[in-house]
């Protein structure tokens, strides 16, 4: 009788205990940093049954990273949803104006991010593998041990060059090395965001009267991406620019195009952070899946699309353009940093 009564509270308490575990709230659920953290999260996901993800990665990248998580939880659907920054907040902000919350988790770019902070829309959080990231890619919270969000890929933007049509002596490293009269008329910028953030490296690190100097060159401004602008330096429609994606110049040698990459003196980083939306409607997967973005499997996926990773050196300075900046006075220096752009620029297409 006696083996009985042990064994029947032992059963109650281990039920209670688990039916604790379910009700716990995003909040608890966030900085629950115990060993059971992944079992937790992963038994209220399979309950959950799905989660919504949106993110600004381009390409395939999105869609393979969902896939290895839903190998890994078989049991939890991501459904995603892509768009750029602008377009992502003004959906976040439609929905909440509306009541109607649908975001779990979040991959964006810092600026998004930042607004979303301001107005309390996304959730503080741990990760196991919090301790592998430096501090500078990690946005703290008061709450020691968490996050607002973390840095999962960085995407380094440098001199991209044509070797058919630009000799490897011209590819220069300096800012400086710009100004050579050899390279008038053959100088192009993409008249994104990515332009727009070179020009802010300029303005910073070699002041405004370079960036006069610069425009002597008869710098032409595409209005297209980083990645269709490397497409026009592999066509020898551009010969050099210094708005080009690392990653996206090897994706394009492994194809055999005849184009080079070299980290100027200071790399602009367009990065992108995982965060988690206070109103998640899945919290459990909302947070299981941050944990994999920025875990083992997340991060591979990631440099398998040779995305930088915050983690590593590659022995080139890094610039994040958004540290330590409110909202305010990135929307200001973004705002002069366009303007200095379309300035530059001899031809606008």
């Amino acid at each position: 009788m006696k083996i009985f009564t042990i064994a029947l509270v032992l059963s109650l308490f281990l039920f209670s205990n688990a039916r604790a575990q379910t009700k716990m709230s995003l909040t608890q659920l966030a900085a629950h940093n115990k060993s059971d953290r992944e079992k937790v999260l992963y038994e209220g996901a399979k309950a959950e049954g799905k989660i919504t993800w949106y993110t600004s990665l381009a390409g395939e990248s999105y869609k393979q990273l969902a896939a290895a998580f839903e190998t890994k939880y078989p049991s939890v659907k991501v459904e995603s949803y892509r768009a750029t920054r602008q377009e992502m907040a003004a959906r976040i902000m439609a929905e909440a104006q509306s009541q109607r919350y649908i975001v779990d988790t979040l991959e964006t770019t810092i600026p998004l991010l930042k607004l979303l902070k301001d107005n309390k829309m996304i959730q503080p959080y741990y990760f196991p593998t919090e301790a592998k990231f430096p501090d500078n890619v990690k946005e703290k919270s008061p709450v020691k041990g968490l996050y607002y969000w973390a840095i999962d890929r960085e995407s380094h933007i440098g001199l991209g060059y044509n070797k058919n049509s630009i000799p490897a002596t011209l590819a220069t490293k300096k800012y400086q090395g710009l100004l050579r009269p050899e390279l008038k008329d053959k100088i192009g910028f993409a008249g994104s965001d990515t332009g727009m953030t070179v020009v802010g490296a300029m303005l910073k690190f070699k002041g405004e009267e370079y960036v006069k100097q610069l425009k002597s060159q008869n710098i032409a401004i595409h209005n297209v991406s980083g990645r269709a602008l490397l497409d026009m330096v592999i066509s020898g429609e551009i010969g050099v620019s210094p708005t080009i994606f690392r990653n996206h110049v090897e994706v394009s040698q492994k194809a055999g195009a005849p184009v080079a990459w070299i980290p100027m003196e200071v790399v602009p980083n367009n990065s992108g952070s995982t965060a988690v939306s206070t109103q998640a409607p899945h919290p459990h997967a909302a947070l299981l899946l941050a944990d994999f973005i920025l875990g083992e499997g997340g991060q591979k996926v990631l440099q398998q699309y040779e995305y930088g990773n915050p983690t590593k050196d590659y022995g080139f300075k890094r610039w994040y353009p958004e540290q330590g900046l409110s909202t305010d006075q990135i929307e200001k220096l973004e705002e002069k940093w366009n303007k200095t752009m379309r300035d530059l620029a001899k031809k606008s297409f």
